[in-house]
């Protein structure tokens, strides 16, 4: 893995998560996945990309993509990619269950922060599964 990306509108979420990662047990761990924050203008893309688009770059990259988009609007949306492009090999999509919850309740944030590092510890056991919800 190459780095993690987040939508737009989980920028914050990131943020706290990096924060989150500083602590405890959750800093080692962080430490040997190595991730960096990623922007869109690192995989090459403008700030109007696709879904699609994204989550190809993301897969062509292999970099983690959070985000908190759950619709399917289309042939370009995350959903419909995922649906169609999916295959055994593919990095899955992290998306919080409860994008919002994450801001203002420190112990659920805590959830989807170790959730997240013990998916991301053992990455490859969850390839081709398309999408995990956080905290799960």
């Amino acid at each position: 893995m190459n780095g993690i990306l987040v939508d737009a509108n989980c920028e914050g979420h990131l943020a706290l998560l990096l924060w989150l990662f500083q602590e405890g047990w959750r800093h080692d761990v962080w430490e040997i996945l190595h991730l960096t924050p990623r922007s869109l203008s690192d995989l090459g893309l403008q700030p109007d990309a696709s879904d699609r688009e994204v989550w190809e770059a993301c897969q062509r990259e292999q970099v983690i993509l959070l985000t908190a988009h759950r619709n399917d609007d289309g042939p370009e949306s995350l959903e419909a990619t995922i649906q169609q492009y999916n295959t055994p090999a593919r990095l899955p999509v992290f998306t919080l269950a409860n994008d919002q919850r994450v801001l203002r309740d420190r112990l659920y944030a805590e959830a989807v922060a170790d959730r997240l590092l013990e998916f991301l510890f053992d990455i490859d056991s969850y390839r081709g599964t398309g999408r995990l919800y956080l905290p799960s």
